[in-house]
């Protein structure tokens, strides 16, 4: 109960670029940016800071999924 929603999601992408989960990732990519108050800024920063962690191979596969997302949720307006 500690963490407000916003940072429950942060830590949620994080974790499934570290572990490679993409339906998971594009799942709460998509909810975050949807309902969560999320801009495309908030996931960039995201996924740049877990390229450090993750690797540059994790994060290059992120910012596929999520223009993906971004794309798709830009047509849907």
């Amino acid at each position: 109960p500690h963490y407000d929603e916003r940072t429950r999601r942060v830590l949620v992408i994080g974790t499934m670029i570290a572990l490679g989960q993409w339906d998971e990732f594009r799942l709460h990519v998509r909810a975050a940016l949807a309902e969560g108050g999320f801009t495309e800024v908030d996931i960039k920063e995201i996924i740049l800071q877990q390229a450090i962690y993750c690797g540059v191979p994790a994060a290059n596969h992120a910012f596929k999924e999520a223009a993906e997302i971004i794309t798709e949720l830009a047509k849907a307006k």
